[in-house]
């Protein structure tokens, strides 16, 4: 190799990476630049002497950096193959590199720092320190040098601490190694780091306070410019030192961070005051303050209630918010305010444990910084605070601190404040939008944010209140007062609903929405925590008179009075004398209309308000029903009267009125008397839905079609629909019924239920049998019901289809709102109140066909618990359903199935008694498992070819492509074809969900990587009932198994943990055909190479896959030879497990051991992300194991070998 070769080759080097690197390459000469690079770095046998000539300090830093590359290419993937003088010729002209090859810490480049360090630290991570003993005596050696090497030094550290520790991107054994010899030196190691931390602090503080020290020289400016560099200089180097820290701090023993008398805290907490180093100091603290570990070790940390370190933090916050709003300061900002989270959760921990630690001197001061960041303009920072008020006040020895109880009023106030939603960053109404446009990308992200803070706050305000229950309430009376008697301001965006009226935004709004929800969180509290006699009842009933004299033609403030309506209801339980008021207030609700007897649709905010004004009866009826019942008469004259008129209320509206009454009339407590009222309310319902013109358009599709005006073309269709009154009375008799069999009960007492004449006896189950007086009003209706649900299923039929009328066409379609729900995508903040409801009747149309198919499966889902035998002993019942609710199944949409499976299906199958599971539920689930199976792997082909065929990329771009919803819907249906399985076949006790409810979404996040399923995951009764049947058992076990490489993650780990392995142990004492069983272990292996990327999936196959095959290995050898078509399988391991596996006398090694080996043998059918697919492997080699006898001093003589000879120590000093 001569010198003349090595720069000729250099110089072709350089032209390439010119080439590369030119914005005015062309593709073709930038690719084959890029491809010359590349051969060169696989195969030229001279990359050491041209990347060391390419990396000299003359060269521009984009070639440097093309040569520094080179040399970590080297190491990576040819250090094994190296001779040793190789190696050791270019670890020595790496240390030079760092020595004296770079510019000054000031000139030189990041990325060239960057790429320096990775060198090393991959050599490190091959030779150290069985090989290069010495490595940390060189690094400190090099860190005498200067700053520059310091810096470089402290880079070192960290990318090694990063690569074994963090990441973890090396083998096992080297891993254990460099982290036990890491840990071995670790004082050492923090020693250097705080000094060099320790010295360039002092050395820069001394420097950037130099020139207020020299005034009397004449030359001032000369002094400060020289000595600028040298300052900056020792600057880098203390933040390289903090940054260098917080990847140790993060792992080491704690006994690190606290020696010296917590000596590395104090520097910490001194240099937050150091505006260059503060946002380093502070991440590092958090680091140390965030630990977990024994309670005996962390007691050291409550040094940080000490006065220094609350004084030094204090002092920092004050200045960097007294600054204004800059991006740096908000950082710094941020992290001061996880510091004192993380300080209150280690006080919480550890005061009242075995520890013995007493409440800090300053915890008073504490509480008022840490109040001072819950009433800062920032709405992050407020948010921030809140988990731990809670575990404050939460704390068996905190809560009853005087301090802390004298904080309560305190955070009370400052909640008032904090609830009140502004901070929009398109806005600029409040201090809080300016830091709202740093931390939110949009209003509606900061409004989803906005909704999870106020939650979050009223969960800590109700603890806050059981500690002084009547300050809040006397807090919450002044502010509802307030808002009473405050004129109304509209602000400037007027509300489409009418002129002069609040629109969300608008300032009226936006105070009453924040006091409402702060009294009902506060007055919720003063029933549960204090005595009855303590009840302040005469200021309770004041305030409720003062609010039902409020009269407002505001819809939005109509709501928030009824909500403080409902709020204040329980003081009335002391006073009944007031309900008839409270009843008259919300019925005048009910009727609500801005404009009286406009013609124009109602906005969503009237909507809300009525609909409001009904749930508040509703909810009123269901908890105070004793209340109520001496009013009954009144209530039911008042809705009679309403009902009276046909136009006045709508379907949805009248039915929750009706509900109303039915709670009231359980109380009764008397069947026959409840019987005769059911039959008496539901009598208008039962004359329309049984008249001969009803029966004649329930039962047949076209003259259904044509009732509800499905088939006409409409010239204006905003405000023509003159079908609209026979869709509104269907609606009216399904609404009715669903009310009814919802909400009419028999007595909770068996012995009010047996006096009452509920009672009917015991089922030879022991369960006891009532009968509902609602069900010979329901059964009368049921038969055209089953009607309707046919009739609706059959409109799919294409010819069906064919005669919607051309305003109509897409009437079964979606609604928008459905379709941004499952694709995720956020409602537009204001259209959620402001525009009206439906627009066209084509939205009117799908509405009516989307709420009237859910009822009904409602109603059926409903019925069992509510008729029990009564519906389950309905003559062949079995039958009907399956010639009406799966009629026509094949075109029904998914997003149809979906919901009847959900509310119908699952409710009927948990509520069945197992008397009926013969004659009921496996005839209605055997054809449905068979049928879901075959729907479901049809669309799951189509998705997996449209995937392979993915030449045509243009629907991707655009994220509401048709595809894309299909496909989310394919997920959305399996999960709940799967959970219908699991529902029906396996025991709750085995089935905890240990999966996260991310039930839409399907991140890697939603995935939990804890797998072993519970050891008593039993078949339930139904599911062995179930399996006993051949079609039934093979539909089911051969949709979980396929399932399993179906492209939906969640899914596929829920069906794993859950449900695939006692299905399969069921089936196993039977004669199970060997192509069965070879075909169930494949099913799982191809689920691992579809989810192997997964962590939370991976383990769970892995598992099943582990316990098939040593469950069935010894009667099957079929499976041996599905293993040894796995792809790089190494059959002697494979032929070893197998011999342990099938030897009974051999001892069982542990079964953690015996799955890593099983691991091992498949792990040539574990998917990859696509990132590491096409990856070049890199091959670390194990080193002779470290010595295990009394560890000497690593820098010594450590490295010796078995035979005594010592290894060659690779690298000598």
């Amino acid at each position: 190799m001569s010198a003349e070769q090595v720069s000729g080759l250099c110089e072709q080097l350089v032209k390439a990476v010119t080439v590369i690197m030119d914005p005015a390459s062309t593709q073709r000469y930038r690719l084959e630049a890029l491809k010359f690079c590349e051969e060169f770095k696989e195969k030229c046998p001279i990359c050491v002497p041209c990347g060391l000539k390419l990396a000299e300090k003359t060269q521009t830093a984009i070639v440097r950096h093309f040569g520094l590359q080179i040399l970590e290419h080297v190491v990576k993937y040819r250090w094994n193959n190296m001779p040793r003088l190789e190696k050791v010729y270019l670890k020595n002209n790496v240390m030079g590199l760092i020595s004296s090859g770079t510019q000054s810490i000031l000139e030189e480049e990041s990325h060239i720092k960057d790429v320096l360090s990775r060198i090393v630290v991959e050599m490190i991570k091959r030779e150290w320190p069985q090989h290069w003993p010495d490595m940390l005596k060189e690094l400190d050696t090099l860190s005498k040098q200067g700053e520059t090497q310091t810096e470089l030094v402290m880079f070192i550290l960290l990318r090694l601490a990063e690569d074994v520790v963090t990441f973890q991107t090396l083998p096992t054994q080297r891993r254990r190694d460099i982290q036990q010899t890491l840990t071995q030196n670790m004082e050492k190691i923090f020693s250097f780091l705080l000094t060099a931390l320790q010295q360039n602090v002092n050395k820069y503080r001394c420097m950037v306070g130099a020139p207020q020290e020299q005034e009397v020289l004449t030359t001032p400016q000369k002094t400060d410019l020289a000595q600028e560099p040298k300052a900056q200089a020792n600057c880098r180097v203390g933040i390289a030192a903090l940054n260098t820290l917080a990847g140790y701090i993060d792992w080491v023993a704690l006994s690190h961070i606290t020696a010296d008398n917590c000596k590395l805290l104090e520097m910490l907490c001194l240099l937050l005051n150091e505006p260059e180093l503060q946002v380093g100091a502070a991440e590092c603290l958090l680091i140390a303050v965030s630990r977990k570990g024994k309670l005996e070790d962390r007691k050291p940390l409550m040094v940080l209630f000490g006065d220094v370190a609350m004084h030094c933090i204090l002092s920092a916050a004050q200045t960097a918010d007294g600054e204004g709003l800059v991006e740096k300061h908000y950082v710094f900002l941020k992290r001061l305010c996880q510091v004192l989270c993380a300080l209150g959760s280690q006080l919480c921990a550890l005061l009242g444990s075995d520890c013995d630690v007493e409440t800090p001197a300053n915890f008073g001061k504490y509480l008022e910084s840490f109040l001072a960041f819950t009433t800062h303009p920032s709405q992050f920072l407020r948010s921030s605070t809140q988990i731990t008020w809670g575990a404050l006040f939460r704390h068996e020895v905190l809560s009853h601190d005087p301090l802390l109880l004298a904080v309560v009023p305190k955070y009370l106030r400052a909640s008032m404040t904090n609830l009140v939603k502004v901070g929009f960053p398109s806005k600029a109404d409040s201090p809080s939008c300016e830091y709202s446009r740093f931390d939110f990308d949009s209003d509606e992200d900061f409004n989803a944010f906005f909704n999870s803070f106020r939650a979050q706050q009223g969960e800590v305000m109700r603890m806050a209140c059981r500690l002084d229950p009547l300050t809040g309430f006397q807090m919450a009376g002044e502010w509802l007062k307030y808002q009473l008697t405050a004129p109304l301001d509209t602000g400037p965006m007027n509300s489409k609903t009418g002129e002069g009226l609040c629109s969300i935004f608008s300032p009226s709004f936006v105070q009453w929405d924040a006091m409402t929800f702060f009294s009902e969180s506060i007055i919720s509290q003063i029933f549960r925590t204090m005595d009855k006699d303590e009840i302040p009842v005469n200021d309770g009933i004041d305030l409720l008179q003062l609010v039902l004299n409020f009269e407002t033609k505001d819809p939005l403030i109509l709501s928030c009075v009824l909500t403080n309506v409902s709020a204040l209801f329980p003081f009335v339980t002391y006073r009944p004398e007031y309900l008839p008021q409270v009843l008259s207030k919300l019925f005048s609700s009910v009727t609500f209309e801005v404009v009286e007897e406009s013609k124009a649709p109602r906005t969503r905010a009237v909507k809300n308000v009525r609909r409001h004004a009904c749930s508040s009866i509703i909810k009123m009826c269901r908890d105070y029903p004793q209340l109520v019942l001496p009013n009954f008469e009144m209530l039911y004259n008042h809705v009679k009267q309403l009902l009276s008129n046909e136009l006045l209320l709508t379907q949805m509206e009248k039915c929750a009125l009706m509900e109303a009454l039915v709670l009231i009339s359980n109380q009764f407590k008397d069947y026959e008397r409840q019987k005769a009222f059911l039959e008496e309310l539901m009598a208008p319902v039962a004359g329309l839905w049984l008249s001969p013109e009803m029966q004649r358009v329930l039962s047949d599709p076209e003259a259904f079609i044509s009732y509800v005006g499905a088939d006409n073309k409409i010239a204006d269709p905003v405000l023509e629909d003159p079908s609209g009154l026979n869709r509104s009375r269907i609606s009216f008799c399904v609404y009715t019924i669903l009310g009814v069999v919802k909400r009419a009960r028999w007595p909770a007492a068996t012995e009010e239920a047996k006096a009452g004449g509920f009672f009917l006896g015991y089922l030879p189950s022991g369960t006891p049998m009532y009968r509902n007086p609602c069900t010979e009003q329901v059964l009368k209706l049921f038969d055209n019901l089953l009607a309707l649900i046919r009739t609706h299923n059959n409109l799919y039929m294409p010819e069906m289809v064919a005669r919607l009328g051309d305003t109509f066409a897409k009437a079964l379609d979606m609604l928008e709102v459905e379709k941004n729900a499952i694709l995720g995508l956020p409602q537009p903040l204001l259209e959620l109140y402001d525009s009206p409801v439906y627009k066209t009747v084509l939205e009117r149309m799908q509405g009516f066909f989307c709420t009237l198919y859910d009822n009904c499966f409602h109603i059926l889902g409903n019925a069992g618990p509510s008729m029990q035998q009564d519906f389950y002993t309905v003559e062949g019942l079995a039958t009907q359903l399956l010639s009406s609710a799966f009629n026509n199944l094949n075109n029904i949409p998914d997003y149809r199935l979906r919901p009847m499976l959900r509310v119908f299906v699952k409710p009927l199958v948990l509520s069945c008694p197992s008397e009926y599971y013969e004659t009921l539920v496996c005839p209605m689930l055997g054809p449905l498992f068979t049928y879901l199976h075959m729907r479901l792997s049809q669309k799951w082909q189509v998705i997996n070819q449209r995937s392979m065929l993915c030449e045509d990329d243009a629907a991707d771009d655009n994220p509401e492509s048709q595809e894309m919803l299909e496909e989310q819907l394919v997920r959305l249906l399996t999960r709940e074809v799967m959970d219908l399985a699991t529902v029906c076949c396996v025991s709750k006790k085995g089935v905890e969900q240990n999966t996260t409810a991310a039930v839409d979404g399907d991140d890697d996040e939603a995935m939990a990587t804890e797998v072993t399923p519970p050891a008593n995951a039993e078949l339930t009764e139904l599911g062995k009932c179930l399996m006993k049947q051949e079609d039934v058992c093979t539909a089911v076990l051969i949709t979980a198994y396929t399932s399993l490489s179906w492209k939906d993650t969640l899914s596929c780990q829920r069906t794993t943990t859950q449900l695939c392995w006692p299905l399969l142990k069921q089936v196993l004492p039977g004669n199970l055909l060997p192509d069965a069983v070879s075909w169930f272990f494949t099913s799982v292996l191809k689920g691992l190479q579809v989810h192997g990327q997964h962590d939370g999936c991976m383990a769970a196959l892995v598992h099943l896959a582990f316990q098939i095959y040593e469950a069935l290995r010894p009667r099957y050898g079929e499976l041996k030879a599905v293993m040894e078509q796995i792809p790089d399988i190494q059959l002697d391991s494979l032929e070893q497990f197998d011999s342990k596996l099938l030897n009974p006398t051999l001892q069982k090694v542990a079964d953690k051991r015996r799955k890593d080996h099983f691991k091992r043998l498949i792990s040539g059918c574990i998917g990859k992300p696509i990132g590491e697919q096409f990856r070049k492997e890199v091959h670390i080699r194990n080193l002779p194991s470290l010595f295990k006898k009394v560890k000497p001093s690593l820098e010594t003589d450590v490295l010796e070998n078995e035979d005594g000879e010592g290894f060659n120590v690779l690298f000598e000093p």
